[in-house]
């Protein structure tokens, strides 16, 4: 089993696209297959380059390794499509020369007036078939003239293209209701429904899951696939992915890139956990890694009704991911906000107290503030709790302070305890009233530093 991941370098790697490339990868992994990574950069004006490299980033953060591609040559490359133009050119010309394509010389203003002119007549746009039937002394006048001409399939007509699609079962299509269309811009650069197709021919490309956007554009490279004699892939075309409002998920749902949720802090594997289950049924809650979604990656468990993205559940993952982490794991992943004089012991129990109540690691920053901090922020109801605790309460807990602070030496030398000792404790320690458990907290911070914030309240 061969499949492949064909992005078009024209924007960063966006959501729907993370999870067809996840999808393709795991189908490959469940059967020992090849994981292919082809760049379709075949339109000039719409390719970044700097897209590319953006692109293989973000496909190595979330795992997605693959066995072909620019920067690991196979035997079918080269892997970006701007590379194989002479190999294109090849099959244009023997395309042309057994009279399968034909140049076409309609303009964008003839082709949109005549898409016009069909829609106002009831009719599915389509292309009327102009240049179809030029002898070569009228495409020779027309080439002298310098009008520029594309080359479009010639389509066989009264033919019912049929296949089986792996996730919407058998379709049905007929070419009649299918125009001419352009398999070389006027520009010279193969255009998609040619390079996509003729591609994953030549590389052998057994399965490929794609939008459901994609669906209508199957008969098309089928038949051409079928003028060349060439294999098709068995194609599967998956649910899209919409917004929380059913929309098709764009920016004003939040953040949709793979970059954009790396640098928010986001860890892969909660994202490919999510992506994982969106459009894709598994009975399997728990956290999965990479091979174990592989072994559990079913066809037939791909839905057709659109998949919701919900950033509450991206959150449920990061949270399942953080929870799962050993000590050490926990320890790199804060190590970048905790202060770097912190002893093993202060940073261990900064990180046992802080780990159940955070999801990103940015959300450890406001209590790495709080606990190592000189400046301590009061809200108004920990500020009034901690006065109306009294002078007494804190003096006598400032008292039994230790080089290692402990809380029942506190709650003895107080008299307190419940919410009576807990609370104004908290209070004067964190300037607020709730957060990550008490005990761990105060064994993270220095005598001195307990001591002074407790003897801040024990004056009147």
């Amino acid at each position: 089993m061969v499949t492949r991941f064909a992005p078009s370098p024209s924007g960063a790697l966006h959501l729907g696209n993370a999870r067809t490339a996840l999808f393709n990868y795991l189908l490959a992994r469940k059967h020992t297959g090849r994981f292919v990574l082809r760049i379709e950069d075949t339109d000039a004006l719409r390719t970044q380059e700097d897209m590319v490299a953006a692109l293989c980033t973000d496909l190595a953060w979330l795992g997605l390794t693959w066995d072909e591609g620019p920067d690991r040559p196979g035997g079918y490359g080269p892997y970006r499509q701007s590379q194989r133009s002479a190999l294109y050119q090849q099959y244009f010309e023997r395309l042309e020369s057994e009279r399968l394509a034909y140049p076409c010389f309609c303009s964008s203003l003839e082709l949109d007036l005549a898409r016009r002119a069909q829609l106002a007549a009831g009719r599915p746009p389509r292309y009327a078939g102009t240049c179809r039937e030029l002898s070569g002394s009228e495409r020779a006048a027309r080439v002298a003239q310098g009008r520029k001409w594309s080359l479009r399939f010639r389509v066989p007509s009264g033919q019912a293209i049929e296949f089986e699609d792996l996730v919407h079962g058998a379709q049905s299509f007929l070419s009649d209701d299918i125009g001419d269309f352009i398999i070389r811009r006027d520009d010279g650069s193969a255009a998609f429904f040619f390079s996509n197709a003729l591609d994953d021919a030549l590389m052998r490309v057994t399965h490929v899951l794609r939008g459901e956007d994609h669906l209508s554009n199957t008969p098309r490279q089928r038949l051409l696939l079928a003028a060349l004699g060439l294999p098709a892939p068995q194609y599967g075309h998956v649910s899209l992915l919409v917004g929380d409002d059913g929309a098709p998920l764009s920016k004003r749902h939040g953040a949709t890139g793979v970059r954009d949720l790396r640098e928010a802090g986001y860890a892969s594997a909660a994202l490919c956990n999510q992506l994982f289950r969106l459009g894709h049924s598994t009975p399997l809650n728990q956290m999965l890694t990479l091979p174990q979604m592989a072994s559990a990656f079913d066809l037939a468990h791909l839905q057709r009704a659109p998949a919701h993205f919900d950033l509450a559940q991206l959150r449920h993952w990061q949270s399942a991911w953080v929870h799962g982490l050993s000590g050490e794991q926990a320890r790199a992943w804060l190590d970048p906000i905790l202060p770097p004089q912190l002893t093993v012991s202060q940073s261990d129990a900064f990180i046992a107290a802080v780990l159940p109540n955070v999801v990103l690691a940015e959300d450890a920053r406001l209590w790495q503030q709080i606990i190592f901090g000189e400046a301590l922020a009061f809200e108004e109801p920990a500020l009034r709790t901690a006065r109306e605790a009294g002078p007494e309460f804190f003096a006598a807990a400032a008292n039994a302070v230790s080089e290692r602070p402990d809380l029942a030496a506190l709650r003895s030398a107080t008299g307190r305890k419940g919410a009576a000792f807990f609370m104004p404790l908290r209070a004067a320690l964190t300037g607020r009233l709730h957060g990550p458990e008490l005990a761990p907290l105060l064994a993270a911070m220095s005598s001195e530093r307990v001591r002074a914030r407790l003897l801040r309240f024990a004056t009147v």
